[in-house]
């Protein structure tokens, strides 16, 4: 979860990423943000975000998106 962090941190280093739970419908995060996440993800985790995941419910907050992280590298 601390690597999740550092790379939105990078992004917005002045959002609390592991209190706000609204980061797509308070637009926080724009799509290039997520275009960006989602590489890193890959490389930092190993794991591939297709499109059947990129939902609101997934970038809305560090957790959901950890969780994801999480589900996606036990399906490899």
């Amino acid at each position: 979860m601390d690597e999740l962090l550092e790379i939105l941190e990078e992004l917005h280093p002045d959002v609390d990423f592991e209190t706000e739970e609204h980061l797509i419908e308070n637009m926080i995060l724009d799509s290039f943000d997520i275009v960006t996440l989602i590489a890193e993800i890959g490389e930092v985790f190993g794991v591939t975000v297709t499109a059947q995941y990129i939902t609101p419910q997934n970038f809305n907050s560090a957790k959901a998106l950890w969780a994801l992280i999480e589900k996606l590298e036990e399906e490899e």
